[in-house]
C-alpha cells in the first residue's frame, strides 16, 4: 500500500454508459480523496467530456505511467491503455469499440494490481452485448478477472455495510455458486465441491472484515428446501453435505435453509454471510434492501477488487443524472480491504 492512501484504480467502464461520469463524481468527492488516491483507467477525452457535463471544476491530467501519479484537489489522473478510440461513441448505444476497452482498461487494472503498482480495483460497469460485439465472449467482469488472476475457485458476492438494513455488526455478504448462467442450467451446475468452496471464501472474507468466527448459512435451492424431496433432491444429495464437511472442518456453517425466510434471518443479525445457489437468489434480496449501498467483491482473487451493484444505465447515461453513491461505497469497501481493516 502507498505511505498515505491505497492507489486504487477506477476502470472507467462502457464509456456509453454511466462510467465516466460516476467516476468523474469519484474523483472530486472529497470522502474518497481523503482514504485512496483514486486513477482513472480510461479515455482522458471521454472523461473531459464527463468533467465538463457535470460542470466539475477539475482538470483530467492525462498520465504515461504510474509512479506518483496522483488525484487531487484539482487534477484527475487518468491512464488510457485501451487499443480502441472510443471518443466518438455514442451515448447508450452497444458498440464493439467500447466493449473492448473496457476490457482493455479492466485487463491493464489487474495486471497494475499484480504488481503491486495498485492497491485495488474499482470497476464500474461494462455492457456484456458490447464485449461479445468485440469478439470477446465472457459473460461479465468476475470470469475475466479469474483468467487474468490465474484462479479457478473464485466468487461473486455481494456485500452490505452494518446499518439499518444489516444488523450485523461486520455487515452481510452473500456469495454466488453459480453466477452468470441461465437457470435452467444451475441444478447441473451444482456440485458438493463447489458450494464448499463458496462457503470457505465466505470465511475468509468475514474473517478480513474482522468477524471471527463468522456465522454462515447455505441457501437451499428448491422452495421450502425440497420439501422433504418433495420439491428436489438437491438439498439432501448435493448441498447438504458440502455443509457436513464445512461443519466437519470446524466452521460455524447451517442450512441449507429455505431461501425466502433465510436471507431476513441474515439482514436481521442472526448470520453474517449467506452461499446463494444462484445469481438471483442472493441479488434480488440484497438490491432490494439496499441498490446504492451493496457493493460487488470477488472473493478467490489475489488482488482487491470491488464494483458497484449497479449495470451500464443507459436510460439515465451522459445526462448528468447518475448517482455516484453506488460507487463511493465501492471505493470504500475497496479502501479497508487494502488497509487491512
Amino acid at each position: 500500500m502507498t505511505a498515505d492512501r491505497p492507489r486504487v484504480a477506477l476502470t472507467m467502464g462502457d464509456v456509453a454508459g454511466i462510467g465516466p461520469e460516476v467516476c468523474a463524481r469519484a474523483c472530486v468527492d472529497p470522502q474518497i480523496l481523503a482514504s485512496v488516491n483514486p486513477i482513472v483507467f480510461g479515455h482522458p477525452e471521454v472523461l473531459e467530456r464527463a468533467v465538463q457535463l457535470l460542470q466539475l471544476s477539475r482538470a483530467v491530467q492525462p498520465i504515461e505511467q504510474f509512479g506518483d501519479a496522483e488525484t487531487t484537489g484539482d487534477t484527475i489522473a487518468c491512464y488510457n491503455p485501451g487499443s480502441s478510440d472510443v471518443v466518438d461513441v455514442a451515448p447508450a448505444t452497444v458498440d464493439a469499440r467500447a466493449g473492448r476497452a473496457a476490457y482493455d482498461y479492466l485487463v491493464a487494472a489487474t495486471h497494475a494490481a499484480l504488481n503491486h503498482d495498485i492497491d485495488a480495483i474499482v470497476t464500474a460497469p461494462l455492457n456484456k452485448a458490447a464485449l461479445r460485439a468485440a469478439g470477446l465472449n465472457y459473460p461479465g467482469h468476475t470470469e475475466i478477472l479469474a483468467q487474468e488472476c490465474g484462479v479457478s475457485d473464485f466468487g461473486m458476492m455481494l456485500y452490505m455495510p452494518p446499518g439499518e438494513n444489516v444488523l450485523s455488526p461486520h455487515g452481510l455478504g452473500v456469495v454466488h455458486v453459480t453466477l452468470h448462467t441461465s437457470i435452467r442450467s444451475v441444478p447441473e451446475l451444482l456440485t458438493t465441491t463447489a458450494i464448499r468452496e463458496k462457503i470457505g471464501l465466505m470465511q475468509q472474507f468475514m474473517q478480513t472484515m474482522g468477524c471471527d468466527p463468522p456465522r454462515l448459512a447455505v441457501c437451499a435451492l428448491n422452495p421450502h428446501a425440497g420439501e422433504e424431496g418433495l420439491f428436489g433432491d438437491e438439498e439432501a444429495g448435493i448441498i447438504a453435505p458440502a455443509v457436513v464437511a464445512a461443519v466437519a472442518d470446524g466452521l460455524n456453517v447451517t442450512g441449507p435453509l429455505p431461501a425466502d425466510t433465510l436471507m431476513q434471518r441474515a439482514c436481521r443479525g442472526e448470520f453474517d454471510g449467506v452461499i446463494a445457489m444462484y445469481h438471483d437468489q442472493g441479488h434480488i434480496a440484497l438490491k432490494l434492501l439496499g441498490f446504492e449501498s451493496a457493493v460487488n467483491v470477488t472473493l478467490g482473487l489475489p488482488i482487491i477488487r470491488t464494483s458497484p451493484s449497479h449495470g451500464t444505465a443507459f436510460d439515465i447515461a451522459w445526462q448528468a443524472a447518475a448517482r455516484m453513491d453506488g460507487m463511493q461505497q465501492a471505493v470504500r469497501v475497496a479502501a479497508m480491504l487494502a488497509s487491512g481493516s
